[in-house]
């Protein structure tokens, strides 16, 4: 179903966002952004993951990654949280180029939205390259160990067939 025919509210639904940076201090920006997003309206943190530190996909020639992941119960419907988290990429100083996999000071993608399977111009869900992203898989792992991913199998089986790539917890949360 089309995240745009969604009703403006849901009942609770339980989403998982991944937390990505590599420019402009990634460590302390990540902590602003879970703060930020604690602070959205409709919005309350479940768990949140320790940092990783991960090579960057695509070009090589910039820093590495700091990644985590974060579950939160929503009110929002997917294209509302959608446009929150792109406001607080904004705020803290994202432009988006259209380059791909390029350096960034934040990222945020919604990983999973419940159950849903969402295939949108916008949004889709559960997020594309979720199944090979080890700074994805491993901190969802860590969260939450039963996670059955929609139209993937479980977790577990998922990260037993990802491997690690040099990612490495740099701090417990």
């Amino acid at each position: 179903m089309c995240p745009s025919n969604r009703p403006e509210r849901f009942d609770r639904v339980v989403a998982y966002i991944g937390l990505g940076a590599n420019l402009d201090n990634p460590v302390e920006t990540i902590k602003s952004a879970r703060s930020a997003i604690n602070e959205i309206a409709g919005v309350r943190e479940l768990a949140f993951s320790s940092l990783y530190r991960s090579a960057p996909m695509g070009p090589t020639d910039q820093p590495d990654y700091v990644n985590a992941v974060m579950s939160v119960e929503t009110t929002l419907n997917p294209l509302e949280l959608l446009r929150a988290l792109q406001g607080i990429e904004t705020a803290h100083g994202r432009v988006r180029k259209g380059e791909r996999w390029g350096p960034r000071t934040l990222d945020l993608d919604i990983l999973l939205y419940g159950y849903e399977i969402l295939e949108g111009e916008v949004l889709t869900v559960p997020h594309a390259g979720i199944a090979e992203r080890e700074f994805v898989l491993y901190p969802l792992m860590e969260i939450s160990p039963e996670l059955d991913i929609p139209g993937m199998g479980l977790l577990a089986e998922l990260v037993r067939t990802c491997p690690k790539r040099g990612l490495e917890v740099i701090e417990d949360v």
